[in-house]
């Protein structure tokens, strides 16, 4: 039967069953071709979307057209309103199902779920007694609760109605999975792999739950190191090199936090650290992938990638640390009710804070945005991070709006404005109660603030008249261009890349003029980049240096250009401390595991007379293995002998002599070690 909708949907419930969303698209997709007003196929093309929200809801309001009477899709709709925290609409749309079926369980259930996250208790229980009623032997009106919590960041209730539910339905295999996801989010893993081998062994067919298992197989190879109220786990291979400075970063984070948020987080914390982006992945939402994210925070429990998880200068690690910590705090500080936008933009605006490198590098593309006029509208901002087409902006937005906040109302705002949250409020209320506001006049001051901040960035990437057409001119006439609009960026970048081949000291002017027109420019093709290596072609090692210097400092992961600025600098015979310091600390807050600036950094502070700074250096190299071991323990004993600890001294210089018997260096801080008296 090869015309009738009902098999091929009917397959696709199945592959729905078995967690293969995709398979479910393409028989879902096969359906609508032959009936595109077949309802079933759309409601489960929407349910197969759950991981595009935009697209999933499209579906769904295509089945409400074809069927207004359609209650999955009301209910669908709603569920996409509850995590995008649009509750009054999830309500609304829930309201409209129970007109169709006042009966529906999965209405009421999400009626509770709702109720449930706002507090309001009466209301729960009533919807928990409606949706018993009608199914009083089903435990999904207390996973769904359980569901919506989790997604507000409360695992630990979440764990408890998602075992609510399981007393009523004690081998439902989603809820056990669920179940496991919760456990893992609150820590306690031994709970979660019980959870998730139940789950297992009644639905194998579960990817998610396969994945999951086979990731903590991953974890109980992992090293695990305890430092106070702090854990750390990651790869064996890489905790040598990493506990270093992961160790003390993480302290000094949370150090700070507790001091300006006037607040002591609940530990343990759990820092896990991946080697593998698919683990990381796995670890926070039970599938590969999950492009872009790079750090989770579920309140007591840190995941993230090492910096080995991507290829060198892809991301700076110990950012998204500190990212995650702020998290801990926010989310903790609020009772686990903070919205997302506050809790984002804070973690983004801390980055900032402490180190202006670490600031997400969008200024050119927001600047863009508001040319277009497509910034997003402050009430849209929570909604803006369950869109994969506004995400990454919604960070970097939040981030700008807590800086205005942060400005106008100072750190006790802010801290007034996260603990209003944990009273229960919602937005309005508690930007209300906490900050006497409101997001419209949020927004006109917000515009103000992004004007001042981004308005000559704005201007000289505004769209100039013809210039799409700027790469068809003629020189001549890309030089009458430019001379007519001296403030465009533009302009003076295309005439400057027509210049370079045969006009290269003209082209030196024009990148000139650009990188003054916007001097945070970043990667290869920017001004200081292509200045950098037009002096290379001239000889001008000075100005080549001088470039670099520039672009590393507004180019916070571009490890190419602090390696080549630390060999022009070797080369130009360069030995100032305060010169080279900076450079090979960039690049080793990129890769971690560079064993040459790790050794520049210890001989740096040898010569700052810093042996406890040196040491941690020295170790790093020792832990990396390089081919010249005996001089790494070399240094390493001189920088312990230097700091008084002969004892380390002796041992790391034995440890030298074992590799190389024969070894000078190593022999005489030998022998001035046994002559010392202690």
């Amino acid at each position: 039967a090869p015309g009738d909708p009902a098999i091929e949907t009917a397959w696709g419930e199945l592959f729905l069953l078995t967690e293969q969303n995709d398979e479910a698209l393409k028989s879902f997709q096969a359906v609508l071709k032959i009936d595109p007003r077949w309802t079933p196929a759309l409601v489960g093309a929407a349910r197969a979307l759950a991981d595009n929200p935009p697209q999933a809801a499209a579906f769904a309001k295509r089945a409400l057209e074809v069927n207004p009477s359609s209650v999955e899709a009301y209910v669908l709709l709603a569920e996409h309103a509850a995590s995008a925290d649009r509750r009054a609409d999830a309500r609304e749309l829930l309201a409209k199902a129970l007109a169709v079926n006042p009966s529906s369980p999965d209405a009421h259930a999400q009626l509770a779920a709702l109720a449930y996250v706002d507090d309001r208790e009466e209301e729960y229980q009533a919807e928990v007694t409606k949706a018993l009623a009608v199914a009083p032997r089903s435990g999904e009106v207390y996973r769904t609760a359980g569901q919506l919590a989790a997604q507000n960041y409360r695992f630990d209730e979440a764990v408890a109605l998602t075992r609510r539910a399981l007393a009523l339905e004690p081998d439902n295999p989603r809820a056990l999975a669920e179940l496991g996801t919760h456990l893992l989010r609150t820590g306690d893993e031994p709970g979660a792999r019980a959870a998730l081998d139940r789950a297992f062994a009644l639905h194998p067919y579960s990817v998610v739950t396969l994945n999951s298992l086979r990731m903590m197989d991953t974890l109980d190879t992992f090293e695990t190191i305890t430092d106070g109220d702090l854990i750390f786990r990651m790869s064996k291979d890489e905790a040598p090199v990493l506990r270093e400075y992961i160790i003390p970063l993480a302290h000094r984070a949370l150090d700070g936090y507790r001091a300006r948020y006037e607040f002591a987080p609940r530990g343990p914390i759990l820092i896990e650290v991946f080697t593998k982006h698919d683990d990381f992945a796995v670890r926070n939402v039970g599938l590969p992938g999950m492009v872009g994210a790079l750090g989770a925070c579920f309140g007591r429990v840190v995941t993230m990638d090492s910096p080995r998880a991507m290829p060198p200068g892809s991301f700076q690690w110990e950012s998204v640390l500190w990212h995650e910590l702020a998290h801990v705090i926010t989310i903790q500080m609020s009772n686990q009710r903070i919205t997302r936008w506050l809790t984002e933009g804070i973690s983004a605006f801390e980055e900032k804070r402490a180190r202006p490198e670490w600031a997400r590098p969008q200024e050119i593309e927001f600047a863009e945005r508001l040319n277009h006029g497509r910034a997003i509208k402050l009430r849209d901002l929570n909604s803006a991070f369950s869109d994969a087409r506004t995400i990454s902006f919604a960070y970097f937005q939040a981030a700008l709006l807590v800086e205005h906040l942060d400005q106008i109302y100072g750190a006790a705002g802010i801290n007034k404005l996260v603990r209003a949250y944990g009273t229960g409020m919602d937005t309005d209320a508690a930007l209300s109660r906490a900050l006497d506001t409101d997001f419209d006049r949020l927004q006109t001051t917000f515009d103000t603030f992004t004007e001042r901040l981004f308005g000559e960035l704005r201007r000289a990437l505004a769209d100039t008249p013809g210039g799409d057409d700027l790469k068809s001119l003629s020189v001549p006439a890309l030089r009458a261009y430019a001379e007519e609009h001296p403030g465009s960026y533009d302009a003076q970048m295309t005439l400057a890349s027509a210049l370079r081949k045969d006009h290269p000291d003209e082209a030196m002017r024009a990148y000139e003029r650009a990188a003054r027109l916007v001097p945070i420019a970043r990667g290869g093709d920017s001004p200081h980049a292509v200045m950098a290596t037009l002096a290379l072609e001239r000889h001008d090692r000075a100005r080549a240096i001088a470039e670099l210097h520039a672009l590393v400092a507004v180019d916070a992961d571009n490890l190419d250009a602090a390696r080549r600025l630390a060999a022009l600098l070797r080369e130009a015979g360069i030995v100032a401390p305060a010169t080279l310091q900076p450079v090979y600390a960039r690049i080793a807050a990129i890769d971690p595991f560079d064993a040459e600036a790790h050794r520049m950094l210890g001989r740096l502070a040898m010569q700052g007379n810093d042996p406890e700074l040196a040491a941690r250096e020295f170790r790093a190299v020792v832990a990396l293995k390089p081919v010249d071991r005996a001089a790494a323990y070399t240094d390493l004993a001189e920088s312990y002998a230097k700091a008084g600890k002969k004892a380390e001294a002796k041992k790391a210089t034995l440890a030298a002599l074992e590799i190389a018997p024969s070894d000078e260096r190593a022999q005489a801080l030998l022998l001035t070690l046994v002559d010392s008296r202690p």
